[in-house]
């Protein structure tokens, strides 16, 4: 069985951007402990600390629109993210890579994890369709991408879980 890369924040690592864990499940819990896990914090594998100001993707087509170079991240207050949040993608990346993930659990709505759903660059909390930065760059390197939401789908395709 190939590692499933994994959100940080998911199985209970406190690096979210407020310095809070992501919700996890029992079922990552269970994969966690047959060794399928491999974990990384994108934004924190990009330099950024914890805790850091929210992040947003300002404009349209989300994170593969960041890596094309079109669009940028904002936050409210403080220095431009996108060049560390490009590189965390970079290292979830070369992570899968290394460990043979052919599939990956990321925390949704997030600016580099989200699968399906993102803010929509106006810090209203709003949502809308779009991909994270390190979800569209997995996506296009082969890797499937799924949130903590999707749990049971992603266990149709792996061994007796």
């Amino acid at each position: 069985m190939p590692p499933i890369l994994v959100s940080a924040c998911l199985l209970g690592q406190p690096v979210r951007y407020d310095g809070r864990a992501g919700e996890g499940s029992e079922l990552l819990l269970r994969w966690q402990q047959r060794g399928w896990l491999q974990p990384l914090c994108p934004e924190m594998a990009g330099g950024l600390p914890v805790p850091r100001p929210a992040a947003e993707i300002h404009g349209p087509g989300g994170g593969a629109a960041v890596l094309r170079g079109q669009i940028r991240l904002r936050v409210q207050q403080g220095p431009d993210p996108t060049e560390a949040f490009i590189a965390g993608a970079q290292a979830a990346l070369a992570l899968a890579q290394r460990h043979g993930c052919r599939y990956a659990v990321l925390t949704e709505r997030s600016p580099s994890c989200g699968s399906t759903h993102i803010c929509d660059g106006s810090f209203s909390r709003r949502l809308i369709e779009g991909e994270g930065l390190t979800t569209a760059l997995l996506r296009q390197h082969g890797i499937e991408v799924f949130s903590q939401h999707q749990l049971d789908e992603l266990a149709q395709h792996l061994p007796a879980h």
